[in-house]
């Protein structure tokens, strides 16, 4: 039998010694929540608590004279009521949702096809591509909306003028882009959109690099052609990223404000006026912010929806992985 003093040694040399005190678990388990206390109270003061003023405010008649005296009074849901019978409540929602649809698809489809651009060309070119693309993906919002709006001015536009060079729809030299209900409409979609393609293009790019070339060699020595290829391997392949990228885009399209605003101010006549700015309109400009707050607790609660199927979306690509 051996000697228990040779036993404890023995136990010790190989790091297994009886005495030897377990781990204290509840330090370990508060150890995270403790990390992650400054940045949930960065988050609280940033996002819960205007939320739950923002849900405050939308039942009451808080409007421009309750800023001065502080006198306001709860009206329940009288607010949510008026909006959903206001019929300019409900053409913002249809715009936003037009809006929404014609952004994703241009800016998704554009990107799409830059990535597979970038997968055609030199190492060289593929650098200078993506150096400009990240300049403009960089380039602040409110001062690229800015630019763009002089890009269509009246009189110096250089868009119109070059418009007018082609001669193909006349002399656009005076035409006012954001006077005009469709073509205000034209440069809104075509700004969000160039905004928009430098994120959905690399994306894109570093999800189709890392598609196996051996799909690609066997289809081709099949016989199939590049659009063959494209559509049964590549989209295959991009179809978790692609979704993804588009419910992201949903989401940050169906908030645009700064490029409306900044180019069209929602007009002419309301045609540009998506939820946002009738938002805005009606809290700060006809100061009925109770009415402004109700509406952007419903914004709040349509974008609560589609964030869960972005997250629903993403738990579900990360168990296909």
């Amino acid at each position: 039998m051996a000697d228990p003093v040779v036993r404890e040694e023995h136990a010790a040399a190989v790091g297994d010694s009886p005495r030897r005190r377990p781990p204290r678990r509840g330090r370990r388990q508060w150890a995270p929540l403790w990390l992650l206390t400054p940045a949930g109270l960065v988050m609280g003061v940033v996002t819960v608590v205007p939320i739950v003023l923002l849900v405050l405010i939308s039942v009451t008649d808080y409007d421009q004279r309750s800023l001065f005296t502080g006198a306001f009074a709860f009206v329940g849901f009288e607010q949510y009521a008026a909006i959903f019978t206001d019929s300019d409540f409900w053409w913002s929602l249809v715009r936003t949702i037009v809006f929404t649809v014609a952004m994703v698809v241009g800016s998704v489809a554009v990107g799409m096809g830059v990535a597979q651009l970038m997968t055609r060309l030199g190492t060289v070119m593929r650098y200078v591509v993506t150096v400009v693309l990240i300049c403009a993906w960089a380039m602040p919002n409110v001062a690229s909306s800015l630019v763009w709006n002089w890009l269509f001015q009246p009189g110096y536009g250089v868009v119109n003028w070059l418009l007018t060079q082609l001669r193909v729809f006349g002399d656009m030299t005076d035409v006012a882009w954001s006077q005009h209900p469709l073509l205000s409409a034209t440069s809104i979609w075509a700004l969000i959109v160039w905004q928009a393609v430098p994120f959905i293009a690399l994306t894109l790019y570093a999800a189709q690099v890392q598609v196996p070339q051996e799909y690609y060699e066997a289809a081709r020595l099949d016989g199939a052609s590049e659009w063959t290829v494209y559509r049964s391997i590549t989209l295959v392949f991009l179809r978790p990223t692609l979704l993804l990228i588009t419910i992201l885009s949903i989401i940050w399209d169906y908030n645009v404000f700064n490029q409306i605003w900044l180019i069209s101010q929602g007009g002419p006549d309301a045609t540009t006026t998506t939820l946002g700015i009738f938002t805005y309109k009606t809290a700060f400009v006809g100061f009925d912010l109770g009415g402004g707050a109700a509406i952007s607790v419903v914004t709040t609660l349509i974008l609560l929806v589609l964030t869960a199927v972005y997250i629903r979306n993403l738990v579900r690509s990360g168990e296909d992985l």
